[in-house]
């Protein structure tokens, strides 16, 4: 059972996401919050697998609540997706980096938001191709530029790894970089999983993230 937590100062569209979660088999709304600091409070108390998290909120807003709650080890297996007016909004950006495991604009089709709970809960960032390169090449270039710090992390990776990373940063699942590289599936996926260890990073969002801030992947490189 996938159980999820929900952040929202809008009662009626918490509402509305709760009743469409609430009426497939495998999951479950352990909680509604209004704001960010009630959410954090909320995640604690019910350590969720999947939090959706409204980026803007009166008060404590999304992203101090993502901040808190990607700092806090006893939740290392809760998993923040934002929900945004915008599908381009450099604050998305953000939330990526300090931890959010991708996002949802708020009018998505029901089956792409059930699609999206469950991605994420099993461990997939929520970012597609398309919008990895919108989104994450418009703000990360612009923000932090080839930030030395990511850029030395990388000399921990094998060639391969490095190759790996590149794409992902691109926005390719593991059986796309499989095609890609001309590897099964599980050896990508085993490629992925190192360099996160390798880099400290919780999930491949975060790996996106350093793809682009390190300089491996920029603007523009990446092929449809």
């Amino acid at each position: 059972m996938i159980r999820v937590v929900l952040a929202d100062d809008q009662a009626l569209l918490r509402a509305g996401i709760r009743a469409l979660l609430d009426a497939e088999d495998d999951i479950e709304v352990v909680g509604e919050a209004s704001d960010g600091a009630e959410a954090v409070a909320l995640v604690r108390e019910t350590e969720p697998d999947v939090v959706l998290m409204d980026i803007r909120m009166p008060g404590t807003d999304g992203l101090e609540a993502t901040r808190r709650i990607a700092a806090d080890e006893g939740l290392s297996g809760t998993r923040v997706v934002m929900l945004t007016t915008f599908d381009l909004d450099e604050y998305v950006f953000e939330a990526v980096r300090i931890g959010a495991s991708g996002f949802l604009v708020k009018d998505t089709a029901p089956a792409e938001l059930l699609r999206g709970v469950r991605a994420v809960a099993s461990g997939d960032a929520l970012l597609s191709p398309g919008v990895t390169r919108r989104l994450i090449g418009e703000f990360a270039t612009r923000s932090r530029p080839h930030a030395a710090p990511a850029a030395d992390r990388l000399g921990e990776l094998t060639d391969r790894e490095r190759e790996v990373v590149a794409l992902v940063g691109e926005g390719l699942n593991n059986e796309e970089i499989a095609q890609r590289l001309f590897l099964s599936p599980a050896t990508a996926k085993t490629h992925v999983s190192r360099s996160m260890v390798k880099l400290h990073v919780r999930d491949r969002a975060q790996l996106v993230v350093l793809a682009y801030e390190s300089g491996l992947v920029r603007p523009g490189w990446s092929q449809e």
